[in-house]
């Protein structure tokens, strides 16, 4: 099937750092050359984030009738619930805080934002309320960046944009749709091991390994993913092979910052790594934002 992203159709309902959205057509090359053919096929995202890729393959591939997403984040994983099982009632409550959000000026908006977020954080809220406050401050907040301290909370500054648009009504829509044939998981992504089977195709789009000291955005858990996740991580992806599963794996470059660096290339050497190219607009400061090299490991053949 040729690669096709329409747009107008279901696509991620919140902005995610790291979200694949510009790699989709990478990850079409990468997957099976049967994918049109394949029937009764499961697939997994243990590391779910923002959807990109899930939400595609779904569009794309309307014949796979089972799915199922995970991740560690519960305010995430929540709001996909939501957005399943009663995607009316949270649109009425983001109409409600668009239209109050929108009304004020920007110091108020401000102090709108900090009284959301503190509401946010005290975490006693209904599971509705709770992802309509995660959807907005995830569209207020600076650069749509989810981050959290030692303690679980929220902490990213408000963003200050001119007319953010909190509640898109239609594609909340389309991906409650999508959703019904997707079982929701929170927890750690080894979970997901249950699934593995020989017609299981695994994307895992896990915390980035840092390739420079200040570039690390694994704090949207608290207790972030280190090294040994990382091993771990391949440790699971050889356990899905043993049984069959396909997997394909994305995760940052470090060779591209530092050529002597073989961390991936070592400990995913019984695989296949693509190199490819990718635009990253985290750095706060314009002139360190640009297309970096990040890569894709595969027990697929035709990567």
């Amino acid at each position: 099937m040729p690669f096709q992203n329409n747009d107008t159709q279901a696509h991620p309902f919140i902005k995610w750092v790291g979200g694949k959205s510009q790699l989709l057509e990478e990850v079409h090359k990468a997957l099976p050359a049967d994918m049109d053919t394949r029937r009764h096929l499961t697939y997994v995202e243990p590391f779910v984030g923002g959807g990109a890729v899930l939400f595609w393959i779904l569009r794309q591939y309307p014949h796979i009738e089972h799915a199922i997403i995970n991740d560690i984040n519960p305010e995430l994983i929540c709001t996909y619930r939501a957005i399943k099982t009663d995607v009316e009632l949270l649109i009425t409550e983001l109409q409600t805080i668009q239209t109050e959000y929108l009304s004020l000026g920007a110091d108020s908006r401000k102090e709108y934002f900090l009284e959301k977020r503190a509401l946010f954080n005290a975490k006693d809220n209904s599971g509705n309320t709770t992802s309509a406050l995660f959807i907005f401050l995830n569209r207020t907040c600076f650069n749509g960046l989810f981050r959290v301290n030692a303690k679980g909370q929220f902490n990213v500054p408000h963003g200050r944009y001119a007319n953010p648009r909190i509640c898109d009504a239609e594609n909340l829509r389309a991906v409650s749709r999508l959703l019904q044939k997707v079982d929701i998981h929170c927890g750690d992504f080894a979970e997901t091991g249950c699934y593995a089977g020989c017609n299981t195709l695994y994307y895992l789009d896990p915390p980035y390994r840092p390739i420079t000291s200040t570039s690390s955005f694994t704090s949207y858990y608290r207790y972030g993913f280190n090294d040994a996740d990382q091993i771990r991580l391949r440790d699971f992806c050889d356990e899905i092979s043993k049984v069959g599963s396909m997997f394909i794996a994305s995760n940052s470059d470090p060779k591209s910052m530092h050529p002597e660096e073989n961390f991936f290339d070592t400990i995913y050497s019984r695989y296949t790594i693509k190199r490819v190219s990718a635009t990253r607009m985290i750095n706060s400061k314009p002139d360190r934002r640009g297309c970096i090299s990040e890569i894709m490991i595969s027990n697929v053949a035709n990567i």
